[in-house]
């Protein structure tokens, strides 16, 4: 527990020195004693730079957790998608973290792979380069491997050495502080803040392990292979361990180099417009989705294909929300509210008291508005975010799902934007919707199938693979934002709190008897 102090304290004065707690300040107010602690820490015999010091609270924040390392840069990735904890406008900051750290050793890379897939194998990879792309939990190089008699360019994904061990010692020692804070300001026991702590540590222990994201990537693979104008990368297994991912090496060009596409003679509109199809399709189709489609994980290859990379966060929709998703979408479209309406009193997404007439009502105050806008302010991210403000008036409760399939599409839309800023939202997903719908026949009527396939896919659960198992929740924890109460998960993090309240009232009384024996001998 020493260990966790002395890391603590380092992490405090980290905060403290990046004014994080003025940040803090805007949407909850610390106790005296935190920010006494911080005033003390904060304290600096060096000048501070003209350049920080011009900076917002939020961007002096921000570029502070960049300078912290692997931990922060996820705690701070993780928060982004928590307004409701931080506030929309820190989170919005968030969102702009930089993930790039320098490289480590290229000798580290070798032994790393070494330990994960064997001599034998390790010797069979040829070419192996400098790092190409280094991020905060892995970096990536490129090499040649012989895959059935054909030299194959691939990208070798490692982990960076120890992470998992230094990442696990910050976050118990920010759990640490979350509990300690918990503890002085009891307003702050409402935000949950060890629960959303020990969330990100069981996240991203998920994603540390490589072979989750190849499992990922295949299963992306399997669903899409029939996707015209789309392909994901092929995974070798027999180069793929917990701590090393090989996949095809992807000669294209990045979708932020517009110009360059451009030069090419390649069509960024119809590449616009093709990015927000291959989304929702896999979304109300597949109900597995790239969940993070920035600019940066987006190639476009040789042939025009859109290539993504990086399977680390993948999105799950059952087949009632995909139903749902499908149903309200199109019926905003259609500016059909009553049928948007019956679609959420059918499928029990409302309480069955509620009024059609009413909610449609309420469902036309949102969507009218959008109508009313410019195509380059429509978004059906923003609308969904709408949708479920204006739902919990009727008691709906929050689709856990749909939160970061809704914080993906208005990534996604933003990326189309940059490509192409006419692109029509609503034209551009109605043809796949209504495929869709068709395809599926009336969705109102199906609904009872459609929770009768739930509960048989619940039932064979049990029987699926542990790597898959362990993936499904990840994602599940993801998508919620909470740890159920009967996973073993929520079991450990009892114990965790159990351990840090004995360390607390250990070091109460070591204080006590500290003070006891000053008294005697002074």
């Amino acid at each position: 527990m020493i260990k966790k102090i002395l890391i603590l304290l380092k992490i405090a004065r980290k905060l403290a020195v990046s004014d994080a707690l003025k940040v803090i300040s805007k949407t909850h107010e610390p106790p005296n004693l935190i920010k006494l602690l911080f005033n003390i820490l904060s304290v600096s015999l060096t000048s501070k730079n003209n350049q920080i010091q011009n900076l917002t609270d939020e961007e002096k924040l921000c570029r502070s957790i960049e300078n912290m390392g692997p931990t922060f840069i996820k705690l701070g990735q993780f928060l982004a998608t928590r307004p409701d904890i931080i506030g929309d406008s820190l989170s919005k900051q968030l969102e702009k973290l930089q993930d790039r750290l320098p490289p480590f050793n290229i000798f580290e890379a070798k032994e790393i792979i070494k330990k994960n897939l064997g001599n034998e194998q390790f010797n069979s990879i040829i070419n192996f380069s400098e790092p190409v792309a280094a991020a905060s939990v892995a970096q990536v190089h490129k090499a040649q491997i012989n895959d059935d008699g054909i030299i194959k360019d691939v990208a070798i994904k490692i982990l960076r050495p120890n992470i998992k061990k230094k990442f696990n010692d910050e976050i118990d020692s920010l759990m640490l502080l979350a509990y300690i804070i918990e503890g002085v300001a009891k307003k702050t026991k409402r935000l949950k803040l060890v629960e959303v702590v020990f969330l990100l540590k069981e996240i991203t222990n998920h994603e540390m392990d490589l072979r989750l994201e190849g499992a990922a990537a295949n299963e992306y693979s399997d669903n899409t292979k029939n996707d015209e104008g789309f392909e994901v990368p092929k995974i070798y297994w027999n180069y793929t361990g917990e701590e090393v991912l090989t996949l095809d090496w992807i000669e294209g060009i990045s979708i932020r180099e517009t110009e360059v596409l451009k030069s090419k003679k390649i069509d960024v509109k119809n590449i616009a417009s093709d990015i927000i199809q291959h989304f929702l399709r896999h979304a109300v189709r597949d109900g597995f989705f790239h969940a993070d489609m920035h600019q940066g994980n987006l190639f476009i290859d040789s042939s025009g294909k859109i290539v993504p990379i990086d399977f680390g966060i993948m999105g799950r929709i059952d087949k009632l929300n995909r139903k749902y998703l499908a149903e309200i979408l199109y019926g905003f479209i259609q500016r059909d509210y009553k049928k948007v309406a019956e679609v959420h009193i059918i499928a029990g997404l409302v309480p069955q008291t509620v009024q059609v007439e009413e909610l449609s009502q309420a469902l036309r105050s949102i969507g009218e508005p959008i109508f009313g806008q410019s195509v380059k302010d429509i978004s059906g991210g923003r609308l969904l975010k709408q949708l479920f403000d204006i739902t919990e008036k009727f008691n709906m409760p929050t689709q856990p799902q749909l939160l970061l399939l809704q914080k993906t599409m208005v990534v996604v839309e933003g990326v189309a934007r940059k490509l192409n800023p006419e692109t029509n939202i609503w034209q551009t997903s109605k043809p796949v919707l209504e495929k869709w719908l068709r395809e599926t026949k009336d969705p109102i009527n199906s609904f009872k199938e459609t929770l009768k396939d739930s509960a048989e896919a619940l039932k064979k659960l049990p029987e699926l693979p542990n790597l898959v198992e362990k993936a499904n929740q990840a994602l599940s924890y993801m998508a919620s934002g909470q740890i159920p109460q009967n996973s073993k998960s929520y079991s450990a993090l009892k114990e965790k709190k159990l351990e840090m309240k004995s360390f607390r009232n250990q070091s109460i009384i070591g204080l006590l008897l500290l003070v006891f024996f000053g008294f005697i001998v002074f």
